[in-house]
This record gives structure tokens, C-alpha cells and sequence, in this order.
């Protein structure tokens, strides 16, 4: 089956209901073996393409995975960028902010990671997180420094959401393309692999008691995401809802969305000038004379 990721794209002024986004869809393989040799063909054509995006060195990707607490956004990475080269790819995971990264604006910690032109930048969470976490715990921000009746304004977040778009656009005018990809788990799967993680020895580690206090305020988490997608979602910085409830068939989505992502950027090797094709002949001659 063939994957069209604008299936997934939230499309810019079009109002969001989560509950009408799939969180599982078809299969799109028809067995294991099937799935496996897809996600190869993609890697394989992900290193190809991303070979091609660090010698064009004309644009900048950035990657950022949203999702609630064990969406798959690790194992999305992990398994899709599993054939880039790593010299061509940086992943950075965006916990509570350190005490310097506070006295800063809440853009500062990510604009300091943003990938360079002829790399990929992949943000495990990013500065979303001022605009989802806050937003179902404001009590923060007054840990922070806020006064209670400023964040209370629905102007306070409306102008964050447009300091979040004003950089997107900004990235865009400066040759570097934003791609987000938002893991739309269901609540039911959630506690599925949150048992999963509590069985098996392997998989304690990712589970604490501040995952399940999360879980508590679900609805809300739901509310924030549906009103973040509808105002940052642009042309110049599209949103894609992922069904992540098969961790299979997710992946295979999110490799398709940054395939597509890296064929629209229309690259090209960089041409030969005649002055550097009169270099390598010098080269080959030095080459073919000295054999030592």
C-alpha cells in the first residue's frame, strides 16, 4: 500500500479535533518479513538522500517528534535514522530546562541546537513543550516568574504560539524546513505499554510514578495538542498527525514524511567548475606518475 504523508498534514486554518484523528490505521504490510523490507528500502533511500543533503549544503532540516508519554517517539528515531550518517545528523532530547536556560525566553535552549545547512536536526520534544507542558500545569510559570493573572490571559498564549510561528517563518526565509511530527497515541494503548514496561525487567527504567500522575491529566494534554496544531501548523512548517498505536506501521508513516520531506528540497550534487576539473586532472596525473 502506497503512503501519501499528506494523508497525516494538518492543513493550515483547518480546525483540529483529535477524535477525528485515526490512531491506528490499516496495515500498511502484510506480514513481518513485508514490514521489515520496507522500512529497509526507506532507510536505504534516507541515506542516499541525506548523502545527497550533506553535499548539496544549500538547506537545514529540522525534525521535532511531540507525542504523550510513550507515543514511540524514541523508537520512531531510533529505527528510521538508523542508516543515516551520523556526522550528517544530530538528535537532541529536551528535558526540564537547567537553571541558565531559564533566564532566558523559552525559544533559547532549542534555537541554540538548530541544525546547520547540510544537516539534520531531529528535536525529541522541543520548544513545544512551553506550549503543552505549561499549558496543563500554568503553576510553573509562576515558579518561573510569572505573574498568575499573565498567563492566565489567553493573550500570553496566543502571542507564544506566535513567537513559535515568527521563527518557523523566519528558519523558512533562511533555507532551513521544519517537519512535525505530532505520535496521536491513544489513552487505552497508553496503559498498555506502561504494563508492558512495569513486566518487563528490560523496560523499568522508562517508567516512573510522574508517568502516571501525567496520565491524570490526559484530557488536558489533549486540549493543548488540539489547540497547538491548529495555530503552528503552516505551509512553511506543516504538523503531521501520526496514528501511533502500531509502532510499525508509525514508523513506516513518519520514514515516508521525511523522505517526502527531503525529495521537495529538490537538491543536486554541486557542479564541477572548469577550474576544478583542471585540479583533479593535475590530481590523477600526480596519482598515475607517483604510484608510491
Amino acid at each position: 500500500m502506497k503512503i501519501h504523508s499528506k494523508n497525516f498534514c494538518v492543513q493550515p486554518g483547518k480546525e483540529v479535533k483529535l477524535e477525528d484523528w485515526p490512531t491506528t490505521v490499516k496495515h500498511l504490510f502484510k506480514s513481518k518479513e513485508a514490514y521489515r523490507e520496507r522500512l529497509a528500502e526507506h532507510i536505504e533511500a534516507l541515506s542516499s538522500l541525506q548523502q545527497l543533503h550533506y553535499a548539496s549544503n544549500r538547506h537545514a532540516l529540522l525534525l521535532i517528534f511531540q507525542g504523550m508519554d510513550a507515543a514511540g517517539k524514541d523508537g520512531a528515531i531510533r529505527h528510521v535514522m538508523s542508516g543515516v550518517n551520523p556526522q550528517g545528523c544530530e538528535v537532541y532530547s529536551f528535558k526540564q530546562p537547567s537553571a541558565e536556560e531559564l533566564e532566558h525566553d523559552f525559544l533559547w535552549r532549542a534555537t541554540c541546537r538548530l541544525p546547520e545547512r547540510g544537516r539534520i536536526g531531529i528535536f525529541n520534544r522541543s520548544y513545544y513543550e512551553d506550549v503543552l507542558v505549561l499549558r496543563v500545569h500554568p503553576e510553573i510559570l509562576r515558579s518561573q516568574g510569572f505573574m498568575q493573572e499573565t498567563y492566565e490571559e489567553k493573550s500570553f498564549w496566543q502571542e507564544r504560539y506566535r513567537s513559535i510561528v515568527d521563527l518557523e517563518r523566519h528558519l523558512y526565509r533562511n533555507a532551513s524546513r521544519t517537519v512535525k511530527i505530532f505520535l496521536h497515541l491513544s489513552k487505552d494503548e497508553q496503559r498498555k505499554r506502561f504494563l508492558e514496561r512495569v513486566d518487563t525487567p528490560g523496560k523499568n527504567w522508562k517508567l516512573s510514578s510522574a508517568d502516571i500522575h501525567e496520565r491524570k491529566f490526559w484530557n488536558h494534554y489533549r486540549k493543548a495538542y488540539e489547540e497547538c496544531l491548529n495555530a503552528t501548523s503552516t505551509h512553511h512548517a506543516p504538523w503531521y498527525v501520526v496514528p501511533a498505536d502500531d509502532k510499525d506501521n508509525a514508523r513506516l508513516i513518519v520514514s515516508q514524511i521525511v523522505l517526502d520531506a527531503l525529495t521537495d528540497l529538490k537538491m543536486a550534487y554541486p557542479k564541477t567548475t572548469g577550474k576544478r576539473r583542471l585540479e583533479l586532472k593535475a590530481i590523477r596525473k600526480l596519482l598515475t606518475v607517483h604510484k608510491g
